[in-house]
Protein backbone atom coordinates (compact mmCIF):
# COMPACT_ATOMS: atom_id res chain seq x y z
CA UNK A 1 0.00 0.00 0.00
CA UNK A 2 2.66 2.43 1.10
CA UNK A 3 5.11 2.03 -2.50
CA UNK A 4 1.62 2.21 -4.27
CA UNK A 5 0.01 5.76 -2.36
CA UNK A 6 3.50 7.25 -2.17
CA UNK A 7 4.79 6.75 -5.15
CA UNK A 8 7.78 5.70 -3.57
CA UNK A 9 10.69 3.08 -4.84
CA UNK A 10 11.07 -0.18 -3.30
CA UNK A 11 14.50 0.66 -1.81
CA UNK A 12 12.91 4.10 -0.14
CA UNK A 13 9.89 2.47 1.71
CA UNK A 14 12.20 0.18 3.35
CA UNK A 15 14.21 2.95 4.60
CA UNK A 16 11.46 4.99 5.82
CA UNK A 17 11.91 5.68 9.25
CA UNK A 18 8.58 6.50 11.95
CA UNK A 19 9.68 10.08 12.27
CA UNK A 20 9.18 10.58 8.16
CA UNK A 21 5.50 10.57 8.55
CA UNK A 22 4.30 13.83 8.74
CA UNK A 23 0.60 13.50 10.07
CA UNK A 24 -0.37 17.01 10.80
CA UNK A 25 -3.62 17.75 8.67
CA UNK A 26 -2.06 21.15 7.26
CA UNK A 27 1.13 19.04 6.10
CA UNK A 28 0.27 15.61 5.63
CA UNK A 29 3.69 14.23 4.15
CA UNK A 30 5.89 11.37 3.77
CA UNK A 31 9.54 12.62 3.93
CA UNK A 32 11.89 10.82 1.69
CA UNK A 33 15.29 10.22 3.22
CA UNK A 34 18.24 10.20 0.49
CA UNK A 35 16.14 8.80 -2.42
CA UNK A 36 17.88 7.98 -5.89
CA UNK A 37 20.37 10.67 -6.43
CA UNK A 38 20.72 11.08 -2.41
CA UNK A 39 18.01 13.50 -2.72
CA UNK A 40 15.56 14.29 0.06
CA UNK A 41 12.06 15.05 -1.37
CA UNK A 42 8.30 15.06 0.36
CA UNK A 43 5.69 13.03 -1.21
CA UNK A 44 2.14 12.27 -0.61
CA UNK A 45 0.51 10.73 2.52
CA UNK A 46 -3.17 10.20 1.63
CA UNK A 47 -5.77 10.04 4.33
CA UNK A 48 -6.10 6.22 3.91
CA UNK A 49 -2.38 5.16 4.23
CA UNK A 50 -1.97 7.06 7.03
CA UNK A 51 -5.21 5.14 8.71
CA UNK A 52 -3.61 2.18 7.48
CA UNK A 53 -0.04 2.80 9.17
CA UNK A 54 -1.88 4.19 12.35
CA UNK A 55 -3.12 0.46 12.81
CA UNK A 56 0.26 -1.13 11.43
CA UNK A 57 2.02 0.93 14.20
CA UNK A 58 -0.59 -0.07 17.50
CA UNK A 59 0.29 -3.44 16.57
CA UNK A 60 3.60 -3.60 15.81
CA UNK A 61 5.26 -0.68 17.25
CA UNK A 62 8.13 -0.08 15.41
CA UNK A 63 11.06 2.50 16.69
CA UNK A 64 12.92 3.81 14.18
CA UNK A 65 12.46 2.09 11.18
CA UNK A 66 8.71 2.06 9.88
CA UNK A 67 9.52 -1.32 8.63
CA UNK A 68 12.19 -2.88 10.15
CA UNK A 69 14.40 -6.02 9.45
CA UNK A 70 13.56 -9.58 11.56
CA UNK A 71 15.76 -8.99 14.41
CA UNK A 72 14.76 -5.12 14.23
CA UNK A 73 18.26 -3.36 14.22
CA UNK A 74 17.91 -1.93 10.61
CA UNK A 75 15.65 -1.57 7.92
CA UNK A 76 13.94 -4.48 5.81
CA UNK A 77 16.27 -6.22 2.93
CA UNK A 78 14.75 -4.94 -0.17
CA UNK A 79 14.16 -8.60 -1.48
CA UNK A 80 11.90 -9.03 1.67
CA UNK A 81 9.56 -6.29 0.54
CA UNK A 82 9.73 -7.52 -2.54
CA UNK A 83 8.47 -11.27 -1.41
CA UNK A 84 5.86 -9.41 0.87
CA UNK A 85 4.85 -7.76 -2.61
CA UNK A 86 4.85 -11.29 -4.70
CA UNK A 87 3.31 -13.00 -2.12
CA UNK A 88 0.23 -10.50 -1.96
CA UNK A 89 0.17 -9.69 -5.52
CA UNK A 90 -0.40 -13.83 -5.90
CA UNK A 91 -2.88 -14.06 -2.84
CA UNK A 92 -5.17 -11.71 -4.64
CA UNK A 93 -4.80 -13.43 -7.51
CA UNK A 94 -3.00 -10.89 -9.76
CA UNK A 95 -1.28 -11.83 -13.19
CA UNK A 96 2.79 -11.85 -12.24
CA UNK A 97 3.79 -9.43 -14.51
CA UNK A 98 5.77 -6.60 -13.30
CA UNK A 99 7.03 -5.99 -10.41
CA UNK A 100 6.70 -3.71 -7.29
CA UNK A 101 8.04 -1.20 -8.59
CA UNK A 102 5.04 -1.25 -11.33
CA UNK A 103 2.77 0.60 -8.31
CA UNK A 104 5.13 3.53 -9.02
CA UNK A 105 3.51 4.15 -12.23
CA UNK A 106 0.17 3.13 -10.81
CA UNK A 107 0.74 6.00 -8.76
CA UNK A 108 1.65 8.72 -11.47
CA UNK A 109 -0.61 7.51 -14.14
CA UNK A 110 -3.83 8.46 -12.13
CA UNK A 111 -2.40 12.08 -11.64
CA UNK A 112 -1.76 12.64 -14.88
CA UNK A 113 -4.43 11.11 -15.87
CA UNK A 114 -6.85 13.80 -13.60
CA UNK A 115 -4.49 17.09 -15.20
CA UNK A 116 -1.68 17.34 -12.52
CA UNK A 117 1.60 18.47 -14.42
CA UNK A 118 4.17 16.34 -15.10
CA UNK A 119 6.62 18.84 -12.60
CA UNK A 120 4.76 18.03 -9.61
CA UNK A 121 4.55 14.36 -10.51
CA UNK A 122 8.10 14.41 -11.25
CA UNK A 123 8.75 16.21 -7.74
CA UNK A 124 6.90 13.79 -6.33
CA UNK A 125 8.47 10.84 -7.55
CA UNK A 126 12.01 12.09 -7.02
CA UNK A 127 12.52 12.76 -10.68
CA UNK A 128 15.75 14.92 -11.78
CA UNK A 129 14.48 15.46 -15.23
CA UNK A 130 10.98 15.98 -16.89
CA UNK A 131 12.37 13.08 -19.15
CA UNK A 132 11.84 10.83 -16.76
CA UNK A 133 8.03 11.79 -15.72
CA UNK A 134 7.46 11.76 -19.41
CA UNK A 135 7.84 8.58 -19.75
CA UNK A 136 4.17 7.61 -17.63
CA UNK A 137 2.30 9.79 -20.62
CA UNK A 138 2.20 6.44 -22.94
CA UNK A 139 0.67 4.81 -19.59
CA UNK A 140 -2.10 8.16 -19.34
CA UNK A 141 -4.88 7.53 -21.77
CA UNK A 142 -6.55 10.96 -21.21
CA UNK A 143 -3.24 12.26 -22.29
CA UNK A 144 -4.43 11.92 -26.09
CA UNK A 145 -8.19 11.84 -25.84
CA UNK A 146 -10.39 14.23 -24.21
CA UNK A 147 -8.69 17.23 -24.59
CA UNK A 148 -9.69 20.62 -26.56
CA UNK A 149 -8.14 21.28 -29.51
CA UNK A 150 -6.28 24.80 -29.82
CA UNK A 151 -9.00 25.81 -32.38
CA UNK A 152 -11.87 25.56 -30.25
CA UNK A 153 -10.20 28.08 -27.73
CA UNK A 154 -9.56 30.81 -30.26
CA UNK A 155 -13.05 33.14 -30.55
CA UNK A 156 -15.24 32.80 -33.16
CA UNK A 157 -15.28 35.28 -36.47
CA UNK A 158 -17.22 38.13 -36.06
Amino acid sequence: MTPYAAGLRVSEVCALQVGDIESAADRRCLKVRQGKGGKDRYTLLSPRLLAALRTYWRDTRPNLWLFPNRSGTGPMEIQTAQRIYDAARNAAGIAPEGGIHGLRHAFATPLLEVGVDLYRIGRLLGHGHLSMTSRYLHLARSSLTGNTSPLELLDPPS
